[in-house]
């Protein structure tokens, strides 16, 4: 193999053993929470040294971190992926069903969201708090354009609007682990029919301006995506 093509091997080669990596640390985060989960269990888990798993994080924090940085990563690509398939996701109830459904189907989104410190450990005291700040300004720019296009009800601030409907996402979320024996997409539907019934208008809206709507929420996405990525020194996805 001439050096070229060497060097070309060894970045794929050191992504996808990244990637190796940070399978094996969240399926071990899942089954036995953040204090029991080891660099040696990480290591043994995917078959190389403990060294190994060094060279691409220093630290066991560093290397959870990055696990939870890319759950979230993933869960907002399906949001995008959602906008890109069908503009109506853009209304506000498909969004929470879309979102929620992301979450649930993600045990470390969800413990991430909720604080879980059987999960998260230590890092329950470390939050990101650029990473929030980030999914805040995003959230209420999101808000912004539904508002902006009649979609909200008017006797309400966005403010307002954006407070509740947060309290009534991560209720639903609580709400989980004591879930009746009706499945996720169940609770997704009523946490659908919850919301529009609280804080959206009836407003309709031309299929040209709906595609609008979602191209811009789609934006919005993205851009946090970038930033996220960016932040955590993931690969693209």
């Amino acid at each position: 193999m001439s050096a070229t093509m060497e060097r070309l091997r060894e970045p794929r080669q050191r992504a996808e053993r990244a990637a190796r990596i940070l399978d094996a640390a969240a399926d071990l985060l899942v089954r036995h929470g953040y204090r029991r989960v080891t660099m040696d269990d990480v290591a043994a888990e995917v078959g190389i040294g403990k060294g190994t798993v060094y060279l691409h994080w220093k630290t066991r924090e560093q290397l959870f971190g990055a696990v939870f940085a890319r759950e979230v990563l993933h869960a907002m690509d399906e949001l995008r992926q959602a906008l890109r398939q069908d503009p109506r996701t853009c209304l506000l109830h498909n969004f929470a069903r879309v979102y929620f459904l992301a979450i649930t189907n993600r045990p470390l989104m969800r413990g991430l969201l909720l604080a879980d410190p059987h999960l998260l450990g230590k890092l329950t005291g470390s939050p990101d708090a650029a990473r929030d700040d980030r999914h805040i300004t995003m959230a209420r720019d999101y808000f912004e354009l539904l508002a902006e296009h009649g979609l909200l009800r008017d006797d309400m601030s966005v403010n307002e609007i954006g407070y509740a409907y947060q309290a009534t996402f991560e209720g639903f979320l609580r709400a989980e682990g004591a879930a009746a024996a009706d499945g996720p997409e169940q609770r997704a539907d009523l946490l659908a029919r919850t919301v529009q019934r609280a804080f959206e208008s009836e407003s309709a809206i031309p299929d040209a301006t709906l595609r609008d709507l979602a191209a811009a929420a789609g934006t919005l996405i993205t851009g946090l995506i970038d930033a996220d990525r960016a932040a955590s020194g993931l690969p693209e996805i």
